[in-house]
């Protein structure tokens, strides 16, 4: 994720942290290290960064990557 400031409104928060904690829930207990927290925090926010609103896009995006 590049080094960029963006301003999200408080529903957009609200979705953001919806999605993630959907996503966390949705991991195996051995899967809930802080390493996949975090990717699965960037995931969302690189996907929100580039416009992105729909919460089921975003739950796609929060577990693409291979490591979570």
């Amino acid at each position: 994720m590049t080094n960029q400031e963006a301003l999200y409104s408080s529903k957009e928060l609200a979705i953001f942290k919806t999605v993630f904690e959907d996503a966390i829930s949705s991991l195996s207990p051995s899967m809930l290290a802080s390493c996949n927290r975090l990717q699965v925090a960037q995931n969302i926010l690189s996907r929100a960064a580039a416009g992105e609103r729909d919460p089921i896009e975003l739950g796609l995006a929060a577990l693409a990557n291979e490591k979570v």
